[in-house]
């Protein structure tokens, strides 16, 4: 029995760190585009926005920070718990961004929101390294899961308040490097708590995703979702603001007319 040495691909790490800034920017315009938006249209930023945060700043960080490691042992992964993870993401943090919708200014709410939103995503975390198939026992280090879940939980409801009070871009943009850190702390802490132990006796199925296929699915797929969804926010928000703007000429217009009657 031996212990894998951990081994790291450091542009994956730093892709993985880009793609976390760029999902929590875009997921930031979305909100923001939520909080502008009237009651009917709510529901579909608040989706758009699960996807940019919890699948691509979250989900897809997560998945190329663990190609980005090298047990120096053969790899691939089970897609259907690949996919659950996904799903968890997504759907926590959509839970936590409804919560928070319906009374953004209550702290009680925003922690609420936090915890579910953040006990998910270690949730997705753990569950998308147990889709890792390779002759090996895993085995974890529980004070650094408890560490990682707690980084977890805390950038998920500092990027809740970050969310629902930014408005100016140099803020976003910070605030997305902020973001990105903390998500990868929590990934990176997760992945350290991690032992694998080489185990002979456990044949490799016949059957997976190849790490780097995978890798270039997910960074591909997750790029176009994310810069669609910006475009789209970016347009939206300027018709609104466009709107504002013609709606306060018409009334100083008015205002004009009707000191001249």
């Amino acid at each position: 029995m031996m212990h894998a040495e951990p081994s790291y691909n450091f542009f994956l790490v730093a892709l993985s760190y880009f793609i976390a800034t760029f999902g929590s920017y875009t997921g930031l315009q979305l909100v923001k585009g939520m909080r502008h938006a009237e009651e009917g249209e709510r529901t579909k930023w608040i989706i758009s926005a699960s996807f940019a945060l919890g699948g691509g700043a979250v989900w897809a960080m997560h998945f190329i920070g663990m190609i980005a490691y090298d047990m120096g042992m053969p790899v691939v992964y089970d897609p259907w718990l690949t996919a659950a993870s996904l799903a968890i993401a997504v759907i926590v943090v959509g839970l936590g961004l409804f919560l928070l919708s319906t009374r953004p200014n209550s702290i009680a709410m925003l922690l609420i929101a936090g915890v579910i939103a953040g006990s998910g995503i270690s949730s997705m975390h753990f569950s998308g390294m147990a889709a890792m198939i390779t002759a090996a026992d895993m085995d974890y280090n529980n004070t650094l899961v408890i560490v990682s879940v707690l980084i977890g939980i805390a950038a998920a409801t500092a990027a809740f308040w970050l969310a629902f009070n930014l408005e100016g871009t140099m803020q976003m943009i910070g605030a997305s490097f902020v973001m990105a850190i903390a998500v990868c702390g929590m990934h990176y802490v997760g992945m350290e708590a991690m032992i694998m132990t080489h185990n002979p006796n456990l044949a490799m199925p016949e059957s997976g995703v190849e790490p780097l296929t995978m890798g270039l699915f997910i960074f591909c797929f997750s790029m176009i979702m994310l810069v669609l969804c910006l475009v789209v926010t970016l347009s939206q928000l300027n018709k609104k603001m466009y709107e504002a703007l013609e709606a306060e000429d018409d009334e100083e217009d008015e205002l004009e007319e009707a000191a001249k009657n």
